[in-house]
């Protein structure tokens, strides 16, 4: 008999394994993992929410520092078809290097840390197993049925924690799962070796204003390369590989269809004079493990009920755009571990499930409108982009990064756009969203897209950080937007996109 049963190994399972055992060495906690080794897989590169719960919750900064690489930043990348210059692009980034963790990882070798750390903290571990049954009666009664290797094993605790990732093995058997149908994102991507480098002597000698333009590395960031309707992450990992992936909507634009994923990607990358000085040289990591997923996001109507919980991509997964898929992981994973740990202690945590329940879907679709509904129809504009960039990332760091920071207990107990402050900061960056995204249509109905992609250079030298200073940059992002609007009042009109909020969620947990 155990109490917790974790159903896969990876970032939310073992994370919440060892948060248990830390907190309650004398609980039973079986992980049960699929697979006999881990997979690199997307969510290679963190945010300073998500760096701050590897850091400060689950204490990894040296793990971390001596096997990931240290990120600076993210960078955008704007052209237009007919430039052929990498030194004309309009550039999004830092000036500076950033101020707080963030980490550019290798997710096969993090997750085979984490599980092997759980093991360690004294988490039971089956693997390579496979759940073939779940019977989930409530009490002490919830049953797994497990195959390990040729041998059939049940098991039977108080709470069974789905972590399973995008299988949502839970999620889908209690008929919770729904797809987001107006985000209908698709993302295809690979490794690859023999990668151009953009901060090094090639680049310099050739062109050495550009070279000389930041005081921080270009090629340690997450670089996007930018366009209407899809964008490219060209993210550096530890071992020299660079993982380049495409994420469209085929609402807008489609990628080259001929070939492997790698020359589609190829392909496609090279079109852009940033891709093209990158990947002339490229060819496809030894380790082949190109990866195609159509539909990208999905959540879980319902999270919680009794003895059982859903964490990590199983309860949902929404954007890459801004590497925050593991922060919602991070949020889920620490709030369902404390109600665990109270209801092993005798307490009664029904009405805080309900209430959870409820918050999950409230923030999963705040989070949604306020930075990805229509958001890839300006994607390939790149003042557009300036002003989001900037007013995204204040309104992260006066929230989520400060409050992780000053109190990461209490922050990571609850689901991010809570309450009534997240409420009106929902309301603000969805308003904007919408106004960017009504820009951008405009901008294409009158042929004249793409006009700032050109010879800009918006580096941000202030720098974020989790205080009020950044409001600054707030400011200065709305600065960009109302002069955008400006504009956008010569251009014939166009039909508005409505902001529809959903339905608050229903509070069973039965």
């Amino acid at each position: 008999m155990h109490d917790v049963i974790i159903i896969g190994g990876a970032f939310s399972g073992s994370s919440m394994g060892i948060l248990i055992k830390r907190e309650r060495p004398e609980a039973k906690v079986l992980i049960i993992e699929r697979r006999e080794a881990f997979d690199r897989k997307v969510g290679e590169s963190t945010s300073e929410v998500a760096a701050c719960f590897l850091t400060q919750v689950l204490r990894l900064t040296q793990y971390m520092g001596a096997n990931h690489l240290n990120k600076q930043g993210l960078r955008m990348w704007f052209t237009t078809p007919e430039n052929k210059c990498l030194t004309k692009c309009s550039e999004i980034g830092a000036y500076y290097q950033t101020r707080l963790p963030t980490f550019q990882i290798d997710r096969s070798h993090l997750d085979q840390h984490l599980l092997e750390l759980a093991e360690k903290e004294g988490c039971e571990v089956w693997r390579p197993a496979k759940v073939e049954k779940i019977d989930l009666p409530g009490g002490n009664e919830n049953t797994v049925v497990v195959k390990v290797n040729d041998e059939t094993r049940i098991a039977k605790a108080r709470w069974v924690v789905d972590a399973s990732g995008k299988a949502a093995t839970l999620s889908r058997k209690l008929g919770h799962w729904r797809k987001l149908d107006t985000h209908p994102t698709n993302s295809i991507w690979a490794r690859f070796q023999n990668v151009g480098d953009l901060d090094g002597a090639e680049l310099a000698t050739r062109f050495p204003d550009f070279a000389a333009s930041v005081r921080c590395s270009r090629r340690m960031a997450t670089n996007h390369l930018m366009g209407r309707g899809w964008w490219c992450w060209i993210i550096p990992l530890k071992n020299g590989d660079v993982s380049l992936g495409l994420t469209f909507d085929p609402r807008v634009f489609n990628p080259p269809k001929d070939g492997t994923i790698a020359e589609r990607l190829l392909a496609h990358a090279k079109q852009h004079p940033v891709g093209e000085f990158l990947f002339k040289n490229a060819v496809p990591a030894e380790e082949q493990d190109p990866r195609a997923y159509s539909h990208l996001p999905y959540y879980s109507e319902q999270v919680t009920g009794d003895g059982w919980a859903i964490v990590g991509d199983a309860a949902g997964f929404m954007d890459p755009l801004y590497s925050q898929g593991l922060d919602y992981c991070s949020y889920g994973v620490y709030s369902v571990h404390r109600f665990i740990l109270d209801s092993l202690m005798g307490k009664d945590v029904r009405e805080r499930q309900a209430a959870f329940n409820v918050q999950f879907k409230e923030s999963y679709f705040r989070w949604y409108h306020s930075l990805y509904h229509n958001k890839y129809y300006y994607l390939g504009e790149g003042d557009l982009c300036h002003a989001a960039f900037l007013m995204d990332l204040a309104c992260y760091y006066l929230g989520p990064v400060r409050f992780a920071y000053e109190r990461p207990e209490e922050e990571f107990s609850a689901m991010p756009y809570n309450g009534t402050g997240g409420a009106v900061f929902a309301k603000f960056m969805s308003f904007y969203n919408q106004r960017l995204s009504h820009i951008a249509k405009k901008r294409i109905a009158a042929g004249v897209e793409g006009a700032e992609n050109l010879g800009h250079r918006w580096l941000i030298k202030q720098g974020f950080i989790p205080s009020f200073k950044v409001l600054a940059l707030l400011r200065s992002g709305i600065k960009v937007w109302l002069r955008a609007e400006w504009k956008a009042l010569f251009l014939p009109s166009v039909a508005p996109h409505p902001v529809k909020m959903p339905k608050r969620a229903s509070t069973v947990t039965a």
